[in-house]
């Protein structure tokens, strides 16, 4: 048997063990999807949204990408938010990132990896906005790691500058932003930030709803 044919395997199990404990679980599963949350998270396996929150499919609407970055030009991730905030109304968009995050890791040497550069290049720039802070941590992991927080922190501010989170605080929608870190070794969740429409706004990014040119 290989990996593959294992996995469809255990999927077989996970069926079972869900119809056992509740005969209608996939049928009232299929019916309806009404997340509150939109999670943008890492790629990284050990980092799944579902587990370390111990919630059931269904309850957060998931995009993940390397170190878990919004970036403007992007637009699958800017298609999950669009559909996120004004489809599915969700209440609360989250950045999550983690520890030892192999991206920042990589951002912060100086090695050639291809495709790959221009993504790291956003991480890159994160660490010249703070290079100050930074250079003064002589430690690779503690340094990685306040990375990794300052990054989370960047891009829960990366939406704040879309419109999409713009209008829908424009129309009084309800929808707040975290941005929080996972630790790989303890398993636990650290809130770094949370952002809501009364948050001040840099008037260069801010958006005039009323004086649109063009949607």
């Amino acid at each position: 048997m290989n990996e593959y044919e294992k996995l469809l395997l255990q999927n077989k199990s996970w069926v079972s063990d869900k119809t056992d404990l509740d005969k209608d679980y996939f049928k009232n599963l299929a019916d309806i999807q009404k997340p509150e949350f939109l999670w943008i998270g890492c790629s990284d396996s050990r980092v799944p949204a579902n587990e370390i929150t111990n919630t059931e499919p269904g309850e957060i609407f998931v995009h993940r990408n390397i170190a878990n970055l919004v970036v403007n030009t992007d637009l699958n991730m800017l298609s999950v938010l669009k559909y996120a905030v004004e489809v599915l109304k969700v209440k609360h968009v989250i950045v999550c990132g983690h520890y030892g995050c192999g991206g920042v890791k990589a951002a912060i040497t100086n090695h050639h990896f291809g495709l790959l550069n221009k993504w790291l290049r956003n991480i890159k720039d994160v660490y010249r906005l703070h290079n100050y802070a930074l250079n003064k941590i002589e430690n690779i992991e503690d340094k990685t790691d306040a990375l990794v927080e300052l990054n989370i922190i960047e891009q829960v501010n990366n939406l704040v500058k879309t419109s999409i989170v713009q209008k829908a605080w424009h129309n009084n929608q309800s929808l707040m932003l975290h941005g929080c870190v996972y630790g790989l070794k303890n398993g636990i969740l650290i809130d770094l930030i949370k952002v809501d429409k009364n948050t001040p706004i840099d008037p260069l990014y801010q958006f005039d709803f009323d004086n649109t040119i063009e949607d």
